[in-house]
């Protein structure tokens, strides 16, 4: 939570799905400042509970997935590839792996 800022700053998106430990005043002001609406569930102990889309946080759940199957490349947990360029190919080849996976299980 100490470096959330630090990594949101200068990013461009319409919405921020953040989970209920990214819940803060502070990062949720600086999201709102930069014109970014945070969806972020609120925390069970704050006294006053904020609104937030629950539909679009449903989206969360298929990113969640997606980066679990994505696990299961060794290639990819173990970060074989040492440069960023070739991390990025193997992620797009593994995602269309998993997408076609998919495609071929429906037919």
């Amino acid at each position: 939570m100490t470096q959330a800022l630090s990594l949101l700053e200068g990013q461009t998106a319409q919405q921020a799905l953040l989970d209920k430990a990214y819940d803060a005043n502070s990062v949720i002001e600086f999201l709102e400042a930069q014109g970014i609406t945070p969806v972020i569930p609120p925390r069970s102990n704050r006294t006053v509970q904020r609104d937030y889309d629950r539909e679009i946080y449903k989206e969360r759940h298929l990113i969640e997935c997606l980066i679990g199957k994505l696990k299961h490349f060794r290639r990819l947990f173990s970060r074989f590839d040492k440069t960023a360029v070739n991390f990025m190919n193997f992620i797009r080849f593994a995602s269309a792996l998993i997408w076609l996976r998919q495609y071929v299980n429906r037919t």
